[in-house]
């Protein structure tokens, strides 16, 4: 039976779903590339950074598991922070990580035609270029306007479709795995560790999309926890998986632009290549969607609480979507992406999560001593200990960042503290309840 909320949405989203759409989230592109890049930069060693970015990445899930037991409501990091640290931190995180979902639907936009141009050349030039991207644009729009229960939906099927694509090339690699190309003679430098850390993190990153559509979602507070710890461990064994087939089966690893495609070519052929080409459209696809259904989402969240115009609060009337946020956003995204200013945009896109994911841990401690604040369905294992050990790995992170990348963050900040600004006066702040 659909429950309609306070808010005009609905909530449609259910406990396997929430699963899937964490999946969808994390697992996007990084995964077909990566492989090769941090293999190049600390050899076999990028078997040890996985595992500690698998380690940061629990610990941040369970932080996410926790404080996001505290709440029914759509906004996710955006509402923890606010919840936590005020008003004016609360818009800062909700602004930046939609930035960071704006953004990231560009890249991808723009990737997923550079795979498609593999298989149909003419799709990465000119007038069809601009048709390609439309498409998706328009589609992966409609899909979001028309219902939340048919957008996860879709999600679900890109969700499990990833999954398929990487299984088998784990399953079937796993039987020409080679003993002798793994090495631990040479140790890597520090410099290099760390920014293959950095780098392959991008990769682990993406769970905060499936906490903000919690007013969407059938008894959140229980189900959040359940579905973003499990999302995690899928993802986590997997990516180690697919790290070791590709180390034992691609000679060249270090050298390769696509090193899914071309280990799945050496035990599979020409067969095999195709079978991941496909997978990665469909992995992009899947992460542009997850991004077309969260962005919107924090404008709809801040709206609801007076920190933006009010417009981006409706609801459409028969679908009970935020249509008008959905509309804006889609049409940035693709402008974006037509603009090609991705590039850019993915040198930030990790450190502007890790500085959600930060409030988000700090939010923990601060909650959990908050007179009045919401009990915690899931307590985190630690508790106040696994928050500063995450916090902790989270600066190593940050610090090991360009002088570059950190001034664009900076600015990305400052645009949002003038926004923040220019929105406050005058402005009551409802409390949207579910």
């Amino acid at each position: 039976m659909q429950q309609t909320t306070a808010t005009g949405l609905v909530r449609r989203i259910r406990r396997w779903d929430l699963v899937l759409l964490f999946i969808n989230a994390i697992i996007g592109a990084g995964i077909f590339g990566l492989p090769s890049r941090v293999y190049a930069l600390i050899g076999t060693y990028s078997l040890l950074a996985y595992l500690i970015c698998a380690l940061l990445a629990v610990l941040i899930a369970f932080c996410f598991a926790e404080v996001g037991s505290r709440f029914n409501d759509t906004g996710g990091p955006y509402l923890y922070a606010r919840e936590a640290f005020g008003p004016a931190l609360g818009f800062e995180v909700g602004w930046l990580l939609w930035l960071a979902r704006l953004t990231a639907f560009a890249a991808l936009c723009n990737l997923f035609i550079t795979y498609l141009g593999y298989l149909w050349p003419a799709a990465d030039s000119g007038w069809w270029r601009t048709l390609v991207a439309t498409a998706i644009v328009v589609f992966l729009t409609v899909v979001n306007v028309v219902g939340v229960r048919k957008a996860v939906l879709v999600s679900d099927f890109f969700s499990v479709g990833k999954l398929i694509a990487l299984l088998f090339f784990v399953t079937v690699g796993l039987f020409f795995i080679d003993p002798g190309r793994y090495s631990f003679a040479t140790q890597p430098a520090y410099g290099s560790f760390s920014t293959a850390v950095l780098l392959l993190f991008f990769a682990f990153s993406g769970f905060e999309v499936g906490v903000i559509p919690a007013g969407e979602a059938v008894d959140p507070r229980r189900h959040m926890p359940f579905a973003i710890l499990t999302a995690i461990g899928v993802v986590v064994t997997l990516y180690i998986l697919v790290q070791f087939v590709c180390i034992g089966t691609l000679p060249g690893l270090a050298f390769s632009q696509t090193p899914l495609s071309d280990a799945s070519s050496r035990f599979l052929g020409a067969a095999g290549a195709l079978v991941i080409t496909l997978g990665a459209l469909i992995s992009v696809t899947g992460t542009m969607h997850s991004s077309l259904l969260a962005g919107p989402r924090l404008l709809f969240a801040m709206a609801q609480r007076g920190q933006l115009p009010r417009i981006f609060s409706l609801t459409h009337p028969r679908f009970h979507t935020p249509y008008v946020a959905i509309l804006l956003s889609a049409a940035i995204m693709l402008g974006l992406t037509l603009l090609g200013t991705f590039i850019s945009a993915l040198t930030m896109s990790t450190l502007i999560r890790l500085v959600a994911y930060a409030a988000t841990c700090a939010a923990l401690p601060v909650l959990r001593r908050k007179n009045g604040a919401q009990s915690a369905g899931f307590r985190a294992p630690g508790g106040i200990v696994t928050a500063i050990i995450a916090l902790a790995l989270i600066v190593w992170l940050l610090s090991n960042s360009t002088w570059q990348e950190a001034r664009d963050l900076g600015i990305a900040v400052a645009v949002g503290l003038l926004l923040y600004i220019a929105f406050r006066p005058g402005r009551r702040e409802p409390q949207a309840r579910s």
